[in-house]
């Protein structure tokens, strides 16, 4: 079986579903389990009415009403008759949305955010669905929290494997054509949970796992996976392999290959992960698998902006020992500054972070306190995988340099 997952700017408005259809006539659709996630910018409309359920419950049935009305828009373009089931149903689905909002007791954010947030992915697969079936293409919607299973870590659910691979093995039969749901699952009471951060590929991959499936491939408005962001950098290249390995690499630097929570059930059972275009969809794209650590061997460039680069000293030329360091982390790690890049010598120690959530000024008072603390705000972290001479040269133009570090494979530039 083959699992294909549409993200949601693929299927953002009526041209976008149509073209879904094109790729599986293209490609094909037996065997097949088409994982879809919100439709464009649902995800943050539907926050949207989380946020004005605890801050001002007098807009939250406006702010559902143009939800609703973005779908209609998208139903009205896709079915002639207006009066087709498919109108009744999403109706229906928002007006659960309204019911749990009305009866809810539960103060708690992250279980109040699952219960509406999910509703974004059951109303895409629904609508696509509906229209599949409308078109010919004959198949089965999923409600995925039936069968992927988790603990209640709302919004960061864990997965239990064991559940979610007994109603998976019972549940799907391999011959037909499925449309679900990414992002969401269910715990033990059967409410709604998340799982985080690219949730809806991590879905594709819990479910191709599960099923053991052929190969999963991702459909994006891109060729594939390439060397450099095009926004950043001239002259991108399509890269036709990467390792898992690589891809992880990738990732940990900042770059927007594939979450490595995704492939690491993809990596146990070797299921090989295709990320193609879902404008060209007889292309090739990127085969990320076993193998070959990244072909053609080429520097691949990431750069995060809007950094911040800090160099702290003792005040007394002391040593920076463990404990400075522990300490530091812990500060670190309690202002929520994610670490992208550290280096120490005996009396200094250098980390470029990203202040994320605004705490830096707050950061900084604590710091000055028991250091000599130099910083400098709104710099850029370029790492280049995979590095030559002409690599690091094309960085060094016409920019100051303030820290370089570098490894067998990979230097790091912070620069101005």
């Amino acid at each position: 079986m083959r699992i294909f997952k549409f993200g949601g700017a693929s299927v953002k408005d009526a041209d976008g579903v149509k073209n879904l259809v094109s790729v599986l006539e293209q490609v094909g659709y037996d065997h097949t389990l088409v994982v879809v996630s919100a439709m464009g910018k649902t995800t943050n409309a539907m926050e949207t009415v989380v946020t004005n359920y605890f801050k001002d419950k007098s807009e939250v049935a406006s702010a559902i009403q143009d939800v609703l009305k973005y779908h209609n828009d998208i139903l009205m373009d896709l079915f002639e008759n207006d009066k087709h089931p498919i109108f009744k149903q999403i109706k229906d689905l928002f007006d659960e949305v309204q019911g749990f909002l009305a009866w809810n007791k539960s103060p708690k954010h992250s279980f109040v955010y699952d219960q509406v947030i999910g509703y974004g992915e059951l109303v895409s697969t629904t609508i696509l669905s509906a229209y599949l079936n409308e078109v010919g293409i004959i198949n089965t919607w999923l409600d995925v929290r039936d069968y992927i299973k988790t603990n209640d870590n709302y919004r960061d659910a864990a997965i239990n494997w064991e559940k979610t691979q007994e109603n998976i093995t019972k549940g799907i039969d391999k011959s037909k054509l499925y449309i679900t749901q990414g992002f969401i699952g269910s715990d033990d009471n059967n409410f709604t949970t998340t799982l985080g951060r690219e949730g809806s590929d991590y879905s594709a991959a819990i479910l191709a796992y599960c099923l053991n499936a052929t190969a999963v491939t991702i459909w994006k408005d891109v060729p594939g996976v390439l060397n450099a962001d095009p926004r950043y950098f001239d002259n991108a290249q399509l890269l036709n392999q990467i390792s898992y390995r690589e891809a992880i690499e990738l990732a940990f630097y900042g770059a927007s290959v594939i979450h490595p929570k995704t492939l690491q059930p993809l990596q146990r059972k070797e299921i090989p992960l295709l990320v193609k275009s879902f404008l060209e969809p007889k292309n090739a794209g990127t085969t990320v698998g076993k193998g070959v650590g990244i072909e053609p061997k080429v520097p691949c460039f990431i750069v995060k902006k809007n950094q911040v680069l800090m160099k702290l000293s003792s005040l007394d030329f002391s040593f920076i020992v463990e404990d400075s360091i522990s300490e530091l982390f812990k500060l670190l790690h309690d202002h929520k500054m994610k670490v992208d890049l550290i280096q120490n010598s005996a009396i200094s120690f250098s980390v470029c972070v990203e202040n994320k959530y605004g705490r830096l000024n707050e950061l900084l008072e604590i710091l000055k306190r028991k250091f000599k603390v130099n910083h400098q705000e709104d710099v850029s972290l370029y790492t280049i995988r995979h590095f030559d001479t002409e690599a690091i040269t094309s960085l060094q133009n016409g920019k100051e340099i303030l820290l370089e570090q570098r490894g067998k494979e990979t230097v790091q530039l912070v620069v101005k």
